[in-house]
């Protein structure tokens, strides 16, 4: 079996990991050992954070629909069951961005909440 040189693609792949470390603190941005670690775990932490960001924005839209919806008498979750019972189907992102920029179509949705659930 022929024997295989690997200088140019070991030099490449080396290249391309320093190229992705720029930036990185310390010897990190240089060496090839330390960089390739480092890009391991920042690897692994935008893996599991892209998902965690999905509960951190729901928490967020949640912790606003319960502050408008107490501003009008209500909980977050007789606010949700009212919205149910009335056929409202918006997400929770949608509520949030009415409840912060359009209170006056937040506090409609409120009534339309408190009618459904007093029916």
């Amino acid at each position: 079996m022929s024997r295989v040189k690997r200088s140019v693609h070991a030099r490449k792949k080396r290249r391309a990991v320093l190229e992705r470390a720029k930036g990185y603190r310390g010897q990190r941005h240089s060496s090839y050992k330390l960089a390739k670690e480092t890009l391991l775990k920042a690897d692994t932490y935008a893996y599991r954070d892209r998902r965690n960001r999905k509960r951190d924005f729901r928490r967020l839209w949640i912790t606003r629909i319960n502050a408008a919806a107490r501003q009008h008498g209500m909980s977050y979750s007789q606010f949700m069951h009212g919205m149910s019972l009335a056929g409202i189907e918006l997400d929770r992102k949608v509520l949030a961005d009415i409840a912060v920029r359009d209170p006056e179509t937040f506090r409609r949705f409120a009534d339309s909440a408190r009618e459904a659930a007093a029916a």
